[in-house]
């Protein structure tokens, strides 16, 4: 927030300024988490369920933030520590809701930025398009992107909040668990351009039905503000319902407006409204290639025209391809899973040299009453495809090996798989590593 002031960040986000020169220069960016405060930063004293962020508001201010934003009930404890810090003592503010203070402030900082924001959803491939998508605009405008899983009400106004004052374009992946959480992000994001990757099977523990999924998603569509862009799948009937005629609306995928015309050793020639676009790509995942048009497809959009060689840097444990020794190959695919994003996983498993394939398979979390079911069937995908051996880990998933049929093993634990794969694993084997990330699968490459 460089070039404002304390007083512009006081009433942007809606709060008192209870401490402060309300002529100071703002901070740099806010953060939620003591851990990684830097100096400069502003503080958000958040309510948790077992924790108030309020409570470390002096703590916070003793380290070196440049102020806090807490609710009143903190507010005599953070002026205090403030003053106790005098000359120069730093800023503390007071709002009812510390997290819709927040969400104002980002906002407010968007408009100010007055930069192109892409707004990215799906039930899976989501962070990736959001990868994909800042790599085809890095190199046309300066582009701002989610860290990681900065994705939600809390990490999406932080993420703006991030962006520095030159930035031009901002990529925002958005969370989404149930009803009306796209919706409160759109409102802080305010994109030019939404992009839904794909409707599937996930959250249905909340939600019930594919058809909610899609509706859940379809805010970011019906948010929109008239005139604006949305990038969607063609031939998704669960969308239909959803698009509206005074958006600019473009098709990615078999059928759209955005089409795979060739894919040859990296080399990709893409059709994105009747326009040629040849790019080299670093991957070969039908799933990834199937991402990169939904990009194309927003960079479309924003009158961006992306050519040549794409360095994306994909978030961690995502696809991730892990050389052990002994010549054994791991792709560590473990941040999150459901159906759809198994199966790809599985056929791109399926389609790579290996002398032998292996799957150790965690839990897909959120299924509901069909959870047994859709494991079951994920293990009758791989026997299809040719997976040698299945290892599955946790309760949840004995599942799978229903529906495999195979060789397979049961670990109560991650760790028990790692030591099950030191044992299994030989030379010239590829190993997909995935589930949901509640399964904890990264330790086992730990």
């Amino acid at each position: 927030m460089n070039g404002r002031t304390a007083g512009w960040v006081a009433e942007a986000a809606q709060a008192r300024l209870a401490a402060g020169d309300p002529d100071a220069d703002g901070p740099r960016r806010a953060v939620v988490d003591t851990r990684e405060l830097a100096r400069g930063d502003l503080f958000v004293g958040l309510r948790g369920e077992r924790a108030d962020g309020g409570e470390l508001a002096g703590d916070a201010l003793r380290a070196g933030a440049w102020g806090a934003l807490v609710a009143p009930e903190h507010e005599q404890r953070a002026v205090s520590a403030a003053e106790a810090l005098a000359p120069g003592a730093p800023v503390v503010l007071t709002a009812a809701d510390p997290l819709v203070s927040l969400q104002r402030l980002a906002r407010a900082w968007r408009r100010a930025l007055g930069c192109k924001v892409v707004g990215v959803t799906g039930s899976t491939g989501k962070t990736s398009t959001k990868d994909i998508l800042t790599a085809l605009l890095a190199p046309h405008l300066r582009t701002h992107a989610n860290r990681e899983n900065l994705n939600t009400e809390i990490g999406l106004p932080l993420t703006i909040l991030e962006a520095g004052p030159r930035t031009e374009a901002m990529v925002l992946e958005m969370a989404m668990r149930g009803e009306g959480q796209i919706a409160e992000l759109v409102e802080v994001a305010e994109p030019d351009v939404g992009v839904i990757v794909n409707v599937g099977p996930v959250h249905l523990e909340l939600l019930g039905t594919v058809e909610r999924v899609a509706a859940a998603k379809a805010e970011l569509i019906r948010d929109l503000r008239p005139g604006a862009a949305c990038v969607v799948p063609a031939s998704e009937p669960l969308l239909d319902a959803h698009l509206r005629e005074d958006l600019d609306t473009i098709t990615f995928g078999p059928g759209g407006e955005v089409m795979l015309l060739s894919f040859d050793a990296g080399r990709a020639e893409i059709e994105s409204r009747g326009r040629t676009i040849e790019l080299e790509l670093p991957y070969t995942e039908p799933y990834n290639l199937l991402n990169t048009l939904a990009a194309v497809g927003a960079a479309t959009a924003l009158g961006v025209r992306p050519v040549g060689g794409v360095d994306v840097r994909f978030s961690s444990l995502r696809g991730e391809v892990v050389e052990l020794p002994g010549g054994v190959t791991v792709v560590n695919d473990c941040y999150n899973a459901n159906p759809m994003s198994m199966r790809a996983a599985l056929q791109h498993l399926a389609e790579s040299t290996a002398e032998r394939r292996l799957a150790v398979l965690g839990t897909m979390a959120e299924l509901g009453p069909a959870s047994e079911a859709f494991h079951r069937e994920i293990g009758e995908e791989a026997a299809a495809l040719g997976v040698d051996v299945l290892v599955t880990v946790g309760q949840e998933a004995l599942a799978y090996s229903e529906g495999f049929g195979g060789e397979s093993y049961a670990a109560a634990t991650p760790e028990e798989a790692a030591a099950l794969l030191e044992e299994l694993a030989i030379p010239g084997d590829r190993v997909l590593v995935k589930g949901s990330r509640s399964a904890g699968l990264e330790r086992i490459l730990a």
